[in-house]
């Protein structure tokens, strides 16, 4: 699964958000996330279709949850000392 983010910064962002349940046990399946520019790759592995089905599921959720976060941190004010909105969030994770 691909997912373009319109720019790198927002990709690196995507990744750091998805890396960590990529480590998470999934039944019966296996996930790998990667970044080249602004384009975030999930590779996903299963035994069976039911664990793909379930794996998917489940990324495309915490796929949907990082990108609504983003949006909100973008749409943010900021708060005059601070970079504010998702530029602030990233530098912060980095």
């Amino acid at each position: 699964m691909r997912l373009t983010a319109g720019e790198p910064r927002r990709a690196r962002w995507l990744e750091r958000a998805l890396a960590p349940e990529a480590t998470r046990e999934v039944p019966r399946a296996r996930t790998t996330v990667r970044r080249a520019g602004a384009v975030v790759e999930l590779r996903v592995r299963a035994s069976d279709a039911g664990a793909m089905r379930a794996a998917l599921n489940t990324y495309l959720g915490w796929i949907a949850l990082s990108l609504a976060t983003l949006r909100a941190a973008e749409e943010a004010p900021s708060d005059g000392d601070r970079s504010g909105g998702a530029e602030a969030l990233i530098s912060r994770s980095s």
